[in-house]
């Protein structure tokens, strides 16, 4: 997953009604029909989230019959998982040194 299409992920995942399909899709694969019934949105409204999930590259279709069945792309997924792991693990470290120089700085204070 480029620069690009994990920014387009991150942001497909800042919408309530997206993040609420992603779950879903989570469990198992669906069609439009089945994640609308789950929903407080309107067929439609989980058709524009699907096609915006999709053209961030976290959502795949497949046709099956007259019905499209949605699922997660484990790759895409996974890579920004392993960004959010960055980040964590960025996070953990510059926590780390912070305590690390709170602590040094009360044994340079006490005699």
């Amino acid at each position: 997953m480029g620069a690009d299409r994990s920014e387009q992920g991150w942001s497909a995942l800042g919408d309530p009604t997206r993040r609420a399909i992603v779950a879903a899709l989570a469990e198992r694969p669906r069609a439009v029909g089945e994640l609308a019934a789950e929903l407080p949105v309107s067929r439609p409204a989980v058709s524009l989230a699907l096609k915006v999930l999709k053209e961030a590259g976290l959502v795949t279709e497949r046709a099956a019959g007259t019905r499209r069945i949605y699922r997660l792309d484990p790759t895409a997924v996974a890579a920004l998982r392993d960004q959010l792991d960055t980040f964590w693990a960025r996070a953990l470290t510059s926590y780390g040194d912070v305590i690390e120089q709170s602590a040094g700085d009360r044994a340079q204070e006490d005699p």
